[in-house]
C-alpha cells in the first residue's frame, strides 16, 4: 500500500506548520517527509519526493538560494512555495527560479490540496502534452489550432493564439509577466504589451471579460489559466 503513496517533502522551520501539513496531507494519501532547515532538505532529496512544499523563510539557507539548489539537482519535481502576505517580489522571484506555484500564509488546506493536484497534473502534461485542452466551455486543439467556447469557434490573431497556447501548456500554474514576455516577445520587457493581449484574448473567450473565468490575474505577479477539467 505504501508504495503507491505520493511522497511530499515539507520544508518549513515552524513545527506547528509542519504538524498541520503532516496531518492534513497524510489523510489524503500523501507520504510526508519533513525538513526544518535547508541542509536537511537537501539531504532528503535522496528520498525522491514527488513534490516539495518550501517555506521561503528558513533559518540557515535563504529560501530562494535553496530553491535554486533544488532546481540544480532536479529540474522536474514540482515545488509549491509558502510566503508571507504581501511579499509579491519574493513570489515573483521564486516563480522565475522554477517554483510551480505559491501559497500565502495563512492558507486553507483545501486550497493547498488543489494547488498540489494542479502542480502534479502540470508535470504529467509536460511529460505527455495532450492535444486537446478543455476547461469548462473552453477547448483548445493544439494540433489543429482550433479554439472554441461551447460550439462557437473563436478567431484569434497569431499573437493571441501564442499567448493562449503558452497558458494552456502551463494550465493551472501561475506564469509571471517576465516569463510570458520572454516566451512571446524575446526582447520586450514592458508588461503593458502583455496586458493589451490578455485584454484582447479575454474579450474573445470570456463571457464577461471584467470577471474572467479562464485567464485569471495574479495581482502583481502574472496570470494563470484555469486548470483542465
Amino acid at each position: 500500500m505504501n508504495a503507491t503513496l505520493i511522497k511530499v517533502l515539507v520544508i518549513d522551520d515552524e513545527p506547528p506548520i509542519r504538524k498541520l501539513l503532516r496531518m492534513g496531507l497524510s489523510t489524503q494519501g500523501y507520504d510526508i517527509l519533513e525538513a526544518s532547515n535547508g541542509k536537511t532538505a537537501l539531504d532528503m532529496l535522496a528520498e525522491g519526493p514527488a513534490l516539495i512544499i518550501l517555506d521561503l523563510g528558513l533559518p540557515d539557507i535563504q529560501g530562494h538560494d535553496l530553491l535554486r539548489m533544488i532546481r540544480g539537482r532536479s529540474e522536474s519535481v514540482p515545488i509549491v512555495v509558502l510566503s508571507s502576505r504581501g511579499d509579491e517580489a519574493g513570489k515573483v522571484q521564486a516563480l522565475d527560479l522554477g517554483a510551480d506555484d505559491y501559497l500565502t500564509k495563512p492558507f486553507g488546506m483545501d486550497e493547498l490540496l488543489a494547488r498540489l493536484r494542479a502542480a502534479l497534473r502540470h508535470q504529467l502534461q509536460v511529460q505527455g502534452e495532450r492535444p486537446v485542452f478543455r476547461s469548462g466551455d473552453l477547448s483548445v486543439d493544439l494540433v489543429r489550432r482550433i479554439v472554441k467556447v461551447g460550439e462557437k469557434e473563436i478567431k484569434l490573431s497569431p499573437k493571441e493564439y501564442d499567448l493562449l497556447r503558452v497558458l494552456v501548456q502551463h494550465a493551472g500554474k501561475v506564469l509571471t509577466h517576465r516569463f510570458l514576455l520572454k516566451e512571446l516577445w524575446d526582447e520586450l520587457t514592458d508588461a503593458q504589451y502583455l496586458r493589451v493581449y490578455v485584454r484582447q484574448l479575454r474579450q474573445k473567450i470570456e463571457a464577461d471579460p471584467e470577471r474572467p473565468q479562464f485567464v485569471l490575474t495574479e495581482t502583481g505577479i502574472g496570470y494563470r489559466l484555469r486548470a483542465a477539467d
